[in-house]
């Protein structure tokens, strides 16, 4: 397999994204365009700018437009507007905080749109050997109620992790090797797979150089979505490599079911921003940003290197293994703090 495949898409988005995050950071030292947010669920004591994710968009976008190597079709055409669009509607909410019901509505009209353009569950593998194919119309509206169900809980669980600097960066990182090193494997054979992630890599990457701990730039809720959403997708594309996906992913999917159990639990909109999560509790026993994030990283490298090396049946167990692990954690820490108390 020729890998010029996959330097070229990288690094265009690599260069792309490092020179407007550059330019944001500049822009971002006139007041004007600073983040307000200095809200007691916001970490950050001081302004800092939330453009990364536009930066994120236009370098993905860039690199997949400028690509000859990929055939242009409607699924791909579909996945920029989208990506674009999500751009758009989180600098909105950077800028006005939006409801988390225009937010809800955005996703599931965004996972809508791009399962009109083709992108859609087709089958899911059998734990126990072989194939489920969504075949007639039932079958195809549970497929629809699930692909749309997908996208976006994953958009909302990493947008819902983007509390300590570097953490849903680097998580969607490591999850986007796992895929890119998916779609080479002889098995699955999906060089387009393989370019798509790279040019991803190569947007995230820059992107990590600035923003973690201290960062000088934040995702914002189009950073964060569109990571989501990429990773949402991905997972459909490379043969509904959604077990894998939902492995890798683990920390920051147990944390949203965890967190909206508690608000559940405590009568309050499970939308509702809070507190609740891992990072913040972490944050409440007086880790430091930079152990929290490497916590994140600790966890996750090891979960992709089972994720890539097991079967379906592996994968169920090991996420087992993790959700217990994860739930002791959170057990312990609400423990803890109300010692301290």
């Amino acid at each position: 397999m020729d890998y010029n495949l996959f330097l070229m898409p990288l690094l265009v988005s690599f260069v792309t994204a490092a020179s407007l995050l550059i330019a944001f950071i500049l822009l971002g030292k006139n007041r004007m365009f600073r983040d307000g947010r200095i809200a007691d669920r916001h970490i950050h004591k001081k302004n800092i700018l939330r453009f990364g994710g536009v930066a994120l968009v236009v370098a993905f976008v860039a690199a997949i437009f400028l690509n000859k190597q990929l055939v242009v079709n409607v699924p791909l055409v579909g996945v920029l507007i989208a990506s674009l669009a999500i751009m758009i509607f989180g600098v909105m909410d950077d800028v006005r905080q939006l409801s988390w019901k225009y937010q809800l509505l955005f996703q599931i009209i965004i996972a809508l749109f791009v399962w009109s353009v083709g992108i859609r569950l087709q089958y899911v593998t059998n734990p126990f050997g072989g194939i489920f194919l969504f075949e007639n119309f039932f079958w195809h509206s549970i497929a629809l109620f699930f692909s749309v169900a997908w996208i976006v809980f994953i958009m909302n669980a990493m947008n819902w992790i983007d509390g300590i600097d570097g953490v849903s960066g680097g998580v969607a990182f490591i999850a986007a090797v796992t895929i890119f090193l998916l779609s080479l494997r002889p098995e699955v054979n999906q060089p387009p797979v393989g370019i798509i992630t790279a040019a991803f890599l190569g947007a995230l990457a820059a992107f990590l150089l600035f923003n973690f701990n201290p960062a000088k730039i934040l995702a914002g809720t189009s950073g964060s979505m569109f990571m989501g959403f990429v990773l949402a997708i991905m997972a459909i594309f490379a043969g509904a490599k959604i077990a894998t996906t939902l492995l890798v992913l683990a920390v920051p999917i147990i944390d949203a079911f965890w967190v909206i159990g508690e608000r559940i639990r405590a009568k309050v909109s499970i939308f509702s921003p809070d507190k609740r999560h891992l990072h913040f509790s972490f944050l409440e026993m007086g880790w430091s940003q930079k152990k929290i994030c490497f916590f994140y990283y600790g966890i996750t490298v090891p979960i992709a290197f089972v994720a890539l090396n097991t079967n379906a049946q592996g994968k169920i167990f090991a996420f087992s293994i993790i959700f217990m692990f994860m739930i002791a954690i959170y057990i312990s820490i609400r423990k803890r703090i109300k010692i301290n108390a």
